[in-house]
């Protein structure tokens, strides 16, 4: 199973250099919905061997866990590189 990532919470929405502190998500198959922290988001899916993503349409773009040395965070990964496509979803 996998989690779809549906929207996310900043502590300023407007700040490019405020990290997301939580993550809406829907999880696919039983289709239950919750808000969590960031570290609780990815200690799931770390725990549980599972994946992350974004919606775009009809396409799933993948999340991977990444680390800058300091915090764990989810980043979507397209073409072949790492995106931003998780400050596009709506705040929550």
């Amino acid at each position: 199973m996998s989690l779809q990532i549906t929207g996310i919470r900043k502590p300023d929405p407007d700040s490019p250099h405020e990290a997301i502190s939580h993550y809406r998500w829907r999880k696919d198959g039983d289709g239950s919905v919750g808000i969590d922290t960031r570290d609780s988001v990815i200690n799931y899916l770390e725990q549980q061997n599972e994946k992350a993503y974004v919606a775009d349409g009809s396409n799933k773009i993948w999340c991977g866990i990444r680390n800058n040395g300091h915090i764990k965070y989810l980043q979507t990964y397209a073409d072949d590189k790492w995106s931003n496509n998780l400050l596009a979803l709506p705040q929550v």
